[in-house]
Order: C-alpha cells, then structure tokens, then sequence
C-alpha cells in the first residue's frame, strides 16, 4: 500500500471516510496502509460528519432501598436479538452509564466507592479519560455533550461533562446549578447559571441535541442547559399529567437533530417534536391507541387498556413505561419484558425479561441509545492479548471472528458484503494497542 501522504486528497481517503463505522472496522483488516488509514485522526475528523445509524442501547437496573448499585451493564443492538455484558470490561472498575453521545460513553463508578471517578469512554476502542470527581455522589444526572462535525481536531477530541445539581434556599425556593468539565482545559468550573426549580430530575436523560442538554423532570417542564453559551431554561411538556385520568409516563430522546417527547397514558402512545424553546411550542408526529397497539401484538398483549389504568393500583410501576427514544426507535417496558418498538414500521420485537438484564429491580433503569463512532480519546487506553471473540460475536456487523494463538496471530475474517459471504484469510501480526483488544469488541479490526 502506497504512503497516503496528503491524506484528503488520496482516493482510499475519499472513498473509506464515505462508509459507516461498522463497516469500516472490517475494512482495517485489508491492509496495515488501510489500518492506519482509518486510524489517523484526519481520516476520523472526515468520516464522523456524516450521522451514524443508531446501534443498541445500554441498560443497568437499579436498586430501589439499597444504596449499592448494581454493577450489570447490558447491550443490546437494534438488530441482532442478543444481549452482551461485559462491554466495559476494559474499565479500571466497574461503573454506573450516566450518558451515551455520538459514540462517547460518561460512567461513574459504583458505590460503594473505592476511587470515586468519571469516565469518558469509547467502547469501540477501549479507550478512556478519567475526570477527578469532588464531591462524589449516586446521583445519574451527569450529561455528556460532544458534537463530533465540530469537536473532533487534528489534536484533540473535545467534550463537555456536565453536572446539574440542585440547592435549595433558606426560603426553600430550589434552583438548579451547573458545573462543567471540559475536555480542552482539562478542569471543572462552576456556571455562573442558575436555573429556578421546584421539580426534581426524573429517570437518566440528558438528551444532547441541537447543542442543549435536556433533562425530564418529575413536573411538567424539561430543563435546558445550552453547553456553549451556559444558558439554562425551563421548556413546558406538550400535555400537563393532571389531564389524564391514570398517571402518564414519558421519557425524552432524539432523533434527527431534534428532541421528543414520548408519552404513554390512557389515551395511548404519542410522540412530539420540540419546534420552539421560547414559546415551549410541540408538534404531533405520532399518535396511536393502546386498542390499535393490542390489535397490531395481541399474541402478546390482552386487555392493555385495563392494565394500564388499573395496574398502579396494585403495584407502583407502571403496566407500560417508555424508558429511551432514538431515532424512531422507542425502547418500552411492558410488564416484565423489554421491547423495541419502531415508530415507522409499528413493529414491535422483544428484547427480553427483565430478569435477563442482571439483578431484578423495581425502579425505572437506566436505558442509553449508543451509535457506533472511531473517535479517539487517546489518554488512557486498555490492551489485552486476547480479543474478546464473544464481544466480536455479538455485537455481529461486518462478520464474525475465529482466533489462533502460536507466535503470531491469524484471524480467520468472514466479510458480509452485499448479502454475499467472502471470506478471507489474513495474517496479522501480534496485536499490540487497544485497537481490537479489550472487554468490547463489536466487529473485526485489527
């Protein structure tokens, strides 16, 4: 392979930096000129301006009286039906995911605490950046904003961590504060933003999108913080709660750039976009009764309507809790069992029971979109002899992996392309950085 030189201008630079993520950890293995190719920085500050398809979600359950945290972390892709939970495995210790953003994963560590820090991590390339943590908490409220059409350089990935927090006065008047950690100053300071509050923060989001984080709260508003400018608002819901009978439950997300928000009531499932902060104005995109939703599943759901309304009677939970949208895909707890449910095509497939997902647990978990992205952190890595050949596995894509151990390494590369299996055998040397070792390891890369 000939020396890319000046890279934007070379044809394999045009042509690779054109592919999505998944495809192009096979394309590593071609060749070493390709593999330093896809891995130099230039080469990754092209690719990520065009958007990643979504990839799965993250999962961990919650305690609801022990102050532990339970340390299962579950990933499930949007188009494979398995489970994977040794994701981060390549972390010094095990952590709680806080926030999921264009490839970017933030995660505290479990208490009981040892070293109490904040991660922020690539799961694709083990990589990690560990922030000091003053005054550490089991708060999940910690949002990770990171734009990657603007915030990847020749020398530095940048992001932002931040971290609401909220105060109340003598008055018990509560507003919320915040503090941010940037990646380029390496330091935390305190906004000189407040925000006047009386509603607390409700499941995980911090919603990136459009340069603002968003938060649910447990009133009818969404706070807002804008990362760039630290300005914070408080937008209106679409629908107050105390219009409908049962008590809705709803979640955030995004999808194209834009917020949603999911509401499930009653009056079945609805979806609106955010189209003005100012005047808190929301636009319908998606409307559907729980009869049609029975009706379109009724193998699997029976007298949805009752069980809505009355299973808060009985027990706390919710019959049907939306728990994290993106990108058109709703993930939704029924009963026990976790569900996808694709808005466009109103197709709705089971992930599993509750019970797979780690310990049981009676309180709302924490749920993250994650999309696929080649975007290094470089201050700390992780490397392994051994790849995970389970973690390759299941996290399918490009192809599937079998390794042989003598003085070097041969994998053994199985490429799907076009629906049609080529398969090529290709030395490799012995594998040094956390490139395609470590706990997670989704495709083949080299």
């Amino acid at each position: 392979m000939a020396d890319f030189g000046c890279l934007d201008t070379d044809i394999p630079f045009d042509v690779l930096s054109r592919f999505q993520t998944k495809d192009l950890l096979g394309l590593k293995c071609v060749s070493k000129g390709w593999k330093d190719l896809i891995s130099n920085r230039s080469f990754i500050q092209a690719q990520s301006q065009k958007k990643e398809p979504l990839s799965g979600f993250f999962f961990q359950q919650r305690h609801r009286y022990c102050p532990d945290d339970i340390k299962t972390i579950t990933y499930f892709p949007v188009e494979r039906n398995r489970l994977q939970q040794d994701v981060f495995a390549f972390l010094p210790q095990d952590v709680v995911v806080l926030a999921s953003c264009n490839g970017l994963v933030c995660c505290r560590s479990c208490y009981p605490f040892e070293d109490p820090a904040i991660y922020v991590c690539n799961p694709l390339n083990s990589e990690w950046w560990k922030l000091d943590w003053k005054e550490p908490g089991q708060e999940s409220f910690i949002a990770l904003a990171f734009n990657p059409f603007q915030d990847i350089s020749v020398n530095l990935t940048n992001f932002k961590v931040v971290r609401p927090r909220q105060y109340e006065t003598e008055q018990e008047e509560a507003y919320f504060s915040f503090e941010i950690y940037a990646s380029g100053t390496r330091n935390w300071k305190l906004s000189k933003e407040v925000c006047w509050c009386d509603n607390s923060l409700s499941k995980n989001e911090g919603i990136f999108s459009g340069g603002i984080l968003h938060w649910l709260t447990d009133g009818d508003q969404i706070l807002t913080f804008n990362v760039e400018n630290e300005l914070a608002l408080l937008i209106s819901t679409p629908l107050p709660a105390g219009e409908f009978n049962s008590r809705p439950h709803a979640c955030i997300g995004e999808s194209e750039g834009q917020l949603y928000y999911v509401l499930i009531s009653e009056e079945g499932l609805h979806l609106w976009v955010l189209e003005d902060y100012f005047d808190s104005t929301w636009s319908l995109q998606y409307s559907k009764t729980l009869e049609q939703i029975e009706k379109e599943r009724s193998d699997i759901m029976i007298n949805l309507y009752n069980r809505v309304m009355l299973w808060q009677r009985i027990d706390d939970r919710p019959w049907m809790d939306p728990l994290a949208f993106k990108d058109g895909v709703l993930v939704v707890r029924i009963s026990n069992t976790i569900y996808l449910y694709h808005v466009d095509t109103s197709k709705m497939e089971e992930v599993g029971e509750t019970s797979k997902f780690g310990a049981m647990s009676w309180v709302s978990p924490i749920v993250l979109p994650y999309t696929m992205s080649l975007v290094p952190l470089e201050i700390r890595s992780h490397s392994t002899e051994f790849c995970s050949v389970l973690n390759a596995e299941l996290w399918g894509g490009v192809g599937g992996l079998n390794m042989a151990r003598g003085r070097g390494m041969q994998k053994r590369i199985a490429v799907e392309l076009d629906s049609e299996l080529a398969v090529d055998l290709i030395p490799c040397t012995a594998i040094t950085t956390g490139l395609v070792c470590g706990g997670f390891e989704p495709f083949i890369s080299s």
